[in-house]
């Protein structure tokens, strides 16, 4: 069964860095693709970043590129994403999510419906 775990969500002031962790657990990695999204109140639920597992490929959103860097530690099946340079519109709860390539078809995808496992979310807010 797969599972996602995700922690590392706080209070940061705007500016500020935080790391985010997904520990991954269920599944043969082989084949699948690791996935950040966020929502904010109000708002539907958006893509950060994706690591291809197979390859370490990455994809990012535009808002948080050059901010925000997605890394996986092969050993531990963690996914963390690592956001710099904080800001008030960062605000949202991440997810985590996962599932195979092959069921999508252009490769890793940034949209959420595509993905079918997902971690429980973990609070960011950035604020002064």
């Amino acid at each position: 069964q797969v599972q996602l775990v995700e922690s590392g969500g706080a209070l940061v002031q705007p500016g500020g860095s935080l790391r985010l962790s997904c520990a991954a657990s269920g599944f043969t990695p082989d084949g699948y693709v690791l996935a950040w999204f966020r929502q904010a109140p109000g708002k539907g639920r958006e893509a950060v970043a994706t690591f291809n597992i197979d390859d370490g490929a990455t994809r990012y959103a535009d808002s948080v590129k050059d901010r925000f860097t997605i890394s996986r530690d092969n050993d531990k099946n963690t996914v963390y994403l690592q956001m710099n340079s904080l800001k008030p519109e960062d605000t949202a709860v991440y997810y985590c999510a996962t599932d195979r390539v092959m069921t999508m078809i252009s490769g890793p995808s940034m949209m959420a419906l595509d993905y079918d496992y997902w971690g429980q979310g973990t609070q960011v807010t950035v604020s002064s």
